[in-house]
């Protein structure tokens, strides 16, 4: 990687930043409503224990993914991400920015030097970012165009891996099944435009606009063992959704 990932990371610039415009929750919540009891302990918690990993969670990306071995199947997903390193960063994944979101999965994101150390079949399981970040299509909510950009200039070299255990998208009320392995987007054409532009509507962005002002990002080769759903193999859990 060019230079370190955990600049664009830094807690002082996430400060500028907003929250961006809400995305509920596609599921209701189930069980009771919270009862009083509950909710004095969590208030007590919050004041008396400390979370170390919770608060290292300062970056929000939100981009999009899909079933491994089934494109049609997608959704929007809220990352929002922690540095382990310059070349490792582990996001957790909601299917909305409220706090009623569901968690969904996790993403494990590296550089293009640490996806080298890996076996060519583990490689299948990663998805590149090159399309992602050029498309427009990810984006960083409530960060200026300056340094949404240059963050995205240090994310398009990198991989992910994904997997997510609460399918929201297929309105289930509890977390079904088996975890799924999910992709990225590599080519125009696959990501459903509607649901694209609905997003781009709730956050006031422009993902055309995006795609034009990163158009100077330098696309690094993709390693051909990535994005292992692209011929359209499945590769996933054998049990089936």
């Amino acid at each position: 990687m060019r230079t370190a990932l955990s600049l664009l990371f830094l807690p002082a610039l996430m400060l500028i930043a907003c929250k961006g415009s809400d995305s509920q929750s596609p599921v209701a919540t189930p069980g009771a409503p919270t009862a009083a009891s509950t909710v004095a302990l969590e208030k007590g918690a919050a004041v008396l224990q400390s979370k170390p990993p919770i608060g290292a969670l300062n970056s929000y990306l939100d981009g999009f993914h899909f079933y491994s071995g089934d494109m049609k199947a997608q959704m929007e997903a809220h990352h929002y991400c922690a540095i382990l390193s310059d070349d490792l960063i582990q996001c957790v994944i909601y299917d909305g920015n409220v706090a009623a979101a569901k968690l969904m999965g996790v993403e494990y994101i590296v550089s293009a030097k640490l996806f080298q150390t890996l076996p060519t079949e583990e490689k299948a399981l990663w998805h590149s970012h090159v399309y992602e970040v050029k498309s427009g299509e990810l984006i960083a909510p409530g960060l200026p165009d300056v340094a949404e950009k240059a963050l995205m200039n240090k994310l398009v070299g990198t991989y992910g891996k994904t997997w997510h255990t609460w399918h929201t998208d297929q309105h289930q009320d509890l977390p079904f099944g088996v975890p799924q392995l999910m992709m990225g987007f590599t080519a125009d054409g696959q990501i459903d435009a509607a649901m694209m532009s609905a997003r781009d509507a709730r956050f006031q962005v422009s993902s055309a606009e995006k795609r034009q002002q990163r158009a100077d990002i330098v696309a690094p080769p993709v390693d051909p063992a990535a994005n292992g759903s692209k011929s359209g193999a499945m590769i996933q859990v054998p049990v089936g959704r």
